[in-house]
């Protein structure tokens, strides 16, 4: 996710890492059942019959929001239970400043005896909540949906919620992110804290799963989403599409496209498919960039590995957002950032390398904690200047030496790379600065020029490879740099991560960093 007005500038888990199922197990909400309905939860009654007065005074608690424990988001994500799939519904009515009527199923494990728990929701109106097909009290506590079942979940059961409710495009006053309202329709930017503007979740990148969408639009519309196509219906005078991820997700990484839209589809590397969607009337001028994402995909394999998904493709909106994100398998992107002609060709195709590094950075490997944020953005700035160099001339040297020169303000205003300060208050995007874009990458510039370039892209292609489809903290990219380089390199990269101030550059003694000025 680049800065606003399309320009760059340029830790430590606090919580246990949920244990996730297996892909096989990830089938969404139409997978086998763990739990065999109302007899198991009669038997569960009966054996915790004694337990009743202590449950009765738990439930009688006042419902608080709760959190996993996140040093940026305090209040973001739930415990208690492991999400394996979501399957959402939405109905749009035609008109983008209308709400859409949604039902939110979520297939999970508990991970310790639940008489209630959590869901992050804010910005819709719920009008009903089952666990396992019966009807649960549901209350608000902050930005949570607190759920209270029947009777208590066991640790390690299976259960499904369905919640239905209304899902609102218009964005409060004071909140960023979510639906996003286009010219012809809506599209989603749910990064970092926005996916619960939108459905009820688990709204930490920690907790991925599969998700499964379906979208019923009027005829006229078009609607993509993350993943492959699975069902078209058309009844009446709607169609309904139906998408499905072939690889976990984090909540804030969901995109969906409704619009007056068409599909473009062409093939990448090893006949990947790519698809490409694009407001009809601007077909023809953007043509010209789109078809250069599979040029974009092989220059990327050939610096990390396989592409790590099922699909890869544009979603060119008609929106003034003021920057583009890495949603998976379908990146969004302003179309004024390729009409407008305010940036030189190579920045242009340099953005796009940005959120497609990101496929592999960010979204297949996923930030244990949003402290762990410049990995993300660190790697995919790095790939991003990187290609500028080999496909534009612009020597990556000198934009981190630009880099160098003001890190020590980017480490004063935003913090270190590893342990950014918390966003501004109403401002929770405040998080993407430039300490964890160009900040970030100067961080793996300088352990490039420590442990040599051989060094540096096999670890590089051993990250992608050995966190696939998980989530990775700055401890895990620590130890394997240090395994790859044969020696410890925690000592070197500890200034580099959390100093307050920028550690002298290997092989550059030369490079100073300016000093941020002194506040009066």
């Amino acid at each position: 996710m680049p800065l606003s007005s399309h320009t760059h500038a340029g830790p430590t888990p606090t919580h246990p890492t949920p244990t996730h199922p297996t892909h096989a197990d990830r089938l969404g909400p139409e997978a086998p059942r763990r739990r065999t309905g109302n007899a198991r939860r009669r038997k569960a009654a009966a054996l915790l019959a004694s337990a009743v007065s202590v449950c009765l005074l738990a439930a009688s608690a006042p419902a608080t929001p709760l959190g996993v424990g996140d040093r940026l988001f305090p209040h973001l994500g739930n415990p208690g239970y492991d999400v394996a799939s979501y399957d959402l519904s939405f109905t749009y009515p035609g008109d983008n400043s209308k709400p859409l009527a949604a039902v939110t199923t979520i297939d999970a494990w508990t991970t310790t005896e639940l008489d209630r728990f959590n869901l992050d929701f804010a910005h819709g109106e719920v009008q009903s909540v089952e666990v396992d097909g019966l009807p649960a009290a549901f209350t608000s506590a902050g930005e949570d949906l607190v759920v209270t079942p029947d009777a208590p979940l066991p640790t390690g059961s299976w259960m499904r919620i369905t919640v239905r409710h209304t899902s609102d495009p218009v964005s409060a006053d004071d909140r960023d992110g979510g639906w996003v309202r286009t010219a012809d329709g809506l599209a989603m930017a749910n990064q970092a804290d926005a996916a619960h503007l939108v459905f009820p979740c688990n709204d930490h990148p920690s907790d991925k799963a599969m998700f499964t969408v379906r979208v019923t639009a009027p005829d006229g519309y078009t609607a993509v989403a993350n993943g492959l196509p699975t069902d078209v219906d058309r009844a009446g005078r709607t169609t309904t599409w139906t998408y499905r991820t072939q690889h976990p997700m984090a909540t804030e990484l969901a995109q969906v496209s409704i619009g007056r839209s068409t599909v473009l589809r062409r093939s990448g590397p090893h006949g990947l498919p790519v698809r490409d969607v694009v407001r009809t009337r601007d077909r023809a001028k953007l043509e010209p960039w789109l078809k250069k994402t599979p040029g974009q995909l092989a220059w990327m394999e050939g610096k990390v590995g396989p592409y790590p998904f099922e699909t890869y493709g544009i979603l060119m909106a008609a929106a003034d957002t003021g920057f583009e994100l890495e949603t998976q398998t379908l990146s969004l992107f302003e179309s004024d950032l390729f009409t407008e002609h305010a940036h030189p060709k190579w920045y242009v195709e340099s953005i796009m390398v940005h959120e497609l590094a990101h496929q592999w950075f960010g979204d297949s490997v996923s930030p244990r904690t949003w402290s762990d944020l410049w990995l993300n953005e660190g790697h995919a700035t790095w790939y991003e200047a990187l290609y500028a160099e080999e496909k534009a001339g612009r020597a990556l040297k000198a934009r981190m030496k630009a880099a160098y020169g003001a890190s020590d303000r980017w480490r004063a205003e935003g913090g270190p790379p590893a342990a950014p300060k918390p966003p501004e208050p109403g401002q929770k995007i405040s998080i993407f600065r430039p300490n964890v874009y160009d900040g970030a990458a100067l961080v793996l510039y300088a352990l490039r020029q420590e442990i040599g370039r051989r060094s540096f892209e096999n670890l590089e292609r051993a990250w992608v490879q050995e966190h696939r489809d998980g989530t990775a903290s700055t401890a895990d990219f620590v130890h394997l740099a240090s395994e790859i380089a044969g020696r410890d390199l925690g000592g070197f990269l500890r200034g580099w991560l959390y100093g307050e101030k920028t550690p002298p550059m290997p092989g550059r003694p030369g490079w100073r960093a300016v000093a941020p000025a002194k506040r009066r």
